[in-house]
């Protein structure tokens, strides 16, 4: 797969940082040390270099352009993901839970819907509600897929979080980032905010 330039990604962002070196792999890697390298047996990870060209393609794919944008939502994903180790949710277990968004249920089926190749597995379901735990894994394991589950991330930002959202991360990252996480439905703690500083950092926001 041939890897976006960050050139291509920032054109016609109104809002660029300074001119940064680092590869795409490089910028994922600053943002996740973890994901330098997997653990033998874990089939879930993948490392920056696997993940970097599939998120970076999302990003162009939901015009999410900006260095701000681009910053937040790398962060919130390799935060959730264990810095991409896994693609379910491991505590506490919940099933239907995952992506490297490591989104609920609900929002998995929604996106499901919203995938031209995965939409019609998923037509005869409007809710998750009541659904067993078996269906609702069945939901989750067609957008797990490295392409789909590496575009999670910039698919909730710009479907779930109005435009008020990455408006707000294009011009001030740390204001925007409080409303993409309340938009997420969590708290910016400690751990939240060293996974934006660092990514801030990545992108010469900081």
């Amino acid at each position: 797969m041939k890897l976006p330039t960050i050139a291509a990604l920032t054109l016609g962002c109104a809002s660029l940082a300074s001119a940064w070196t680092h590869s795409p792999t490089q910028i994922i890697e600053e943002i996740a040390p973890g994901s330098a390298s997997c653990d033998q047996g874990n089939a879930e990870c993948r490392t920056a270099k696997q993940a970097a060209p599939f998120i970076f393609k999302s990003l162009r794919r939901y015009n999410l352009n900006c260095p701000g944008q681009m910053a937040a939502v790398i962060a919130l994903m390799a935060f959730e993901s264990v810095d991409f180790a896994y693609k379910r949710n491991q505590y506490p277990g919940r099933p239907g839970q995952g992506t490297a968004n490591m989104q609920m249920a609900e929002f998995n089926l929604e996106y499901a819907k919203s995938i031209d190749d995965v939409k019609d597995k998923v037509a005869n379901l409007t809710s998750v509600d009541g659904l067993p735990d078996s269906e609702l894994n069945r939901v989750l394991d067609l957008v797990v897929e490295d392409d789909y589950n590496f575009g999670s991330g910039a698919w909730f930002l710009s479907t779930q979080c109005g435009k008020e959202v990455p408006q707000k991360l294009s011009s001030d990252i740390d204001a925007g980032f409080e409303d993409y996480m309340a938009c997420v439905g969590v708290t910016v703690d400690k751990s939240r905010l060293e996974y934006l500083e660092r990514a801030k950092s990545a992108f010469n926001l900081a």
